[in-house]
């Protein structure tokens, strides 16, 4: 991978799931706050929606199963609530990640964060880890007309940064996000979890790893 790293100017990552391991804070918010009005979901109902944005996931459930006790709003909110309460007390950094923000930096290489979830997650995640310094730009889909698959948040950063998007790489860690990467031009390592990682879906990366430390392993 040494020449993608050589072609590139801005490294952008995502967040949830490559950060942080969100997904069972995530799972168990969404069965929690569900709970309440009716919607019984699984942890398997929960994985199925991973890598939406989530009002999309809110909507997702709604028509499926309407409810009438609270609005989509407050559902979302709730959900989002717990969230914030759960990175803030605990969420501890995905293995390679302080690492890699570090190898990065080394190599005067750009960084942005660019996540499907909500700006005040973000703010609370980056926060939490205290990695602020690192970004150039931190950017949330939340106010995107279409979240991942969709490649406009990457593109939007790309475009804020005025980097080309042939010229930046995405670590991702779910399809939606490889999708959303390439979509919009631009290289991809997915990081998937190791119930993932075999999915053929992967094979439009440019490349996968088990961890960040392997991605800046591959990278010298």
């Amino acid at each position: 991978m040494r020449d993608l790293f050589d072609s590139i100017d801005l490294v952008i990552y995502d967040m949830d799931g490559l950060l942080i391991d969100s997904e069972p804070f995530w799972r168990q918010a969404e069965i929690n706050v569900f709970g309440t009005v009716g919607v019984e979901l699984t942890e398997a109902d929960c994985k199925a929606t991973t890598g939406f944005r989530f009002d999309e996931v809110v909507e997702h459930w709604y028509h499926r199963k309407p409810w009438t006790n609270k609005s989509i709003q407050q559902v979302h909110d709730e959900v989002l609530d717990e969230m914030e309460r759960a990175i803030q007390h605990q969420a501890l950094p995905m293995p390679g990640v302080i690492e890699s923000l570090e190898f990065f930096a080394q190599h005067n290489k750009r960084m942005a964060l660019a996540s499907s979830s909500a700006m005040r997650l973000i703010k609370a995640t980056v926060h939490k880890l205290e990695i602020e310094k690192y970004f150039d730009l931190i950017v949330s889909a939340e106010h995107e007309t279409y979240g991942k698959p969709h490649p406009a948040v990457f593109i939007r950063t790309a475009n804020n940064l005025k980097v080309r998007e042939e010229r930046c790489l995405v670590l991702e860690d779910s399809i939606n996000g490889v999708l959303a990467a390439k979509a919009a031009r631009m290289k991809c390592i997915a990081v998937p979890d190791k119930d993932h990682f075999n999915d053929v879906r992967f094979a439009i990366a440019d490349g996968k790893v088990a961890s960040l430390f392997e991605a800046i392993k591959q990278l010298s």
